[in-house]
């Protein structure tokens, strides 16, 4: 009798690179001449981001800045949860972001419809916050993963915990 094969989505973001990309767009929002004498800032304490400005056009350079950090650092910017633009002291505004971890379950469904929709020689689990991915062959598994990977998802997609 054969061995399944198997993989897991996952959707995760490392902590530790979102801190690196931020402090690269503190280094470089420091530098940069359009930024000279106003107020922006980046904070992030491991969970969340905090970014305050002068004004929404500020706000806007200052996420471009950042998007384009965590990019460099291979971070999706579909990781995070933006809030709403707030006003805040000294006549500034603020935006926090929070990360995303896991697959919310309407996602995982949709994942799971979308493998099962394939007709490819493989079944998809909804384990919590990630999905199992199982199958006779590890071709048909390598198959599921280009499925999923030219989908179009709300969530970034890992794969991990190759067996086969």
């Amino acid at each position: 009798m054969a061995k399944d094969c198997s993989f897991d989505i996952v959707s995760k973001i490392d902590p530790q690179e979102v801190r690196n990309a931020v402090d690269q767009a503190k280094r470089e929002v420091a530098t940069r001449f359009d930024f000279k004498g106003s107020k922006c800032e980046i904070e992030f304490d491991g969970e969340k981001l905090k970014l305050t400005a002068d004004d929404e056009p500020k706000m806007e350079q200052l996420k471009d800045v950042l998007d384009t950090k965590l990019i460099k650092r291979a971070v999706s910017t579909k990781g995070f949860e933006w809030g709403k633009l707030q006003a805040a002291g000294h006549m500034t505004v603020r935006q926090e972001a929070s990360l995303k971890a896991g697959i919310p379950q309407p996602d995982a469904k949709k994942i799971a419809a979308a493998i099962k929709e394939s007709k490819l020689k493989v079944q998809a689990s909804i384990l919590g916050d990630h999905l199992r991915v199982t199958g006779k062959s590890r071709d048909d598994l390598q198959d599921a993963m280009q499925l999923l990977r030219k989908g179009d998802w709300s969530v970034d997609l890992q794969f991990t915990n190759f067996q086969g």
